[in-house]
């Protein structure tokens, strides 16, 4: 069953982070502090386990970037992320923003591609009549 997610399933979230190592070191108390900044946060769950998750900061009209997309390890393959992939598509407070837009491994390409999503052309034409190959930045702050 899939259903929005609130700063009160920090605990199952947390637990299912837990399943990978790259988020083994997120506590209850920051996930719960990261669905209380989270626009869209959806959940799926069999039975009152959480089998997979995803976040979706958004504003509402032009953007929508998808974080933090993860099924349990011993469910991968059940169908789990395709019906969260779907829920959040489909989601009533994305209705109206032009683009969901995520970044992945590349390895999961074909994935995301069979649940509709497609890769990035990095060139876009700009104002000035010609076109440039965009660029994507982080900033990292020392911690």
């Amino acid at each position: 069953m899939a259903r929005d997610l609130t700063p009160a399933d920090a605990p199952a979230l947390t637990d299912l982070y837990g399943d990978y190592e790259w988020w083994a070191d997120r506590d209850v108390e920051e996930v719960r502090r990261a669905l209380s900044g989270t626009e869209v946060a959806v959940g799926i769950e069999e039975g009152d386990e959480l089998v997979a998750a995803a976040r979706v900061l958004t504003d509402g009209v032009y953007y929508a970037n998808v974080f933090d997309v993860i099924v349990a390890s011993e469910r991968r393959g059940e169908g789990f992320g395709r019906t969260l992939l779907e829920t959040l598509v489909d989601h009533p407070d994305l209705a109206e923003v032009v683009g969901l837009s995520l970044l992945c491994r590349r390895g999961l390409v074909p994935y995301y591609e069979s649940v509709g999503f497609e890769c990035f052309d990095p060139e876009i034409e700009v104002p000035e009549g010609e076109s440039e190959e965009l660029v994507r930045m982080t900033y990292r702050r020392e911690g």
